[in-house]
């Protein structure tokens, strides 16, 4: 533990007096500051530093075996970005029933490629959903691809077409592309062809 101590320290000259502060009142209890140092040691250029990292994540498990939500979710938020896949899943999954949409989103990933898991693109798929209907622009994509693809689903256009729309709604430039060029296939409006599209650059 005193290397700990020594660790966040040297972090000191970088983030000044405010990381002492919340260092100090972490060691008196108080989960939030434990999760501010957790969070400075674990991001940024720290996150390089393999000792800061572990530093980091040992205020983290503190603050989160005491009930702190957000620092548990950045240990799952770790733990997927090192690919301990097993132990961030726990994590995850709770964040994602909080909606928290980054969280959703990695545990369909871990789902669809079957990392340190069995390959399950049900799993994936409502994971996916989870995360699109939080906000999570590329989550409805991925939703989208697996609707074209039928992947563990039956292939099925309109599905496939709604969440294109719902990337786009959420600020996807590639959705609003899929899903224009859905619609203008449904309407009938044939696309640019590709001399239409190389005079249209000198006009």
């Amino acid at each position: 533990m005193k290397n700990i101590w020594m660790i966040v320290l040297s972090a000191l000259c970088l983030y000044g007096e405010s990381i002492d502060t919340q260092t100090e009142r972490c060691k008196q209890g108080d989960l939030d500051s434990c999760y501010e140092v957790g969070v400075v040691l674990t991001s940024k250029e720290n996150r390089k530093d393999q000792e800061k990292k572990d530093a980091g994540m040992v205020y983290l498990r503190k603050a989160c075996q005491y009930g702190h939500a957000q620092s548990c979710d950045m240990l799952g938020d770790n733990y997927y970005k090192d690919g301990l896949y097993q132990a961030a899943i726990p994590y995850l999954e709770v964040s994602c029933k909080r909606e928290i949409k980054d969280a959703c989103e990695a545990l369909g990933t871990i789902y669809r490629d079957g990392h340190d898991v069995r390959q399950d693109d049900v799993q994936a798929r409502v994971y996916y959903e989870k995360a699109c209907g939080c906000g999570g622009a590329d989550a409805c994509i991925n939703v989208g691809m697996i609707y074209r693809g039928g992947f563990g689903v039956p292939k099925d256009r309109g599905m496939e077409k709604s969440f294109f729309q719902k990337a786009c709604e959420a600020g996807s430039q590639t959705g609003c592309t899929f899903y224009q060029k859905m619609d203008n296939e449904d309407k009938g409006i044939a696309e640019p062809g590709l001399w239409t599209k190389l005079k249209s650059l000198f006009n």
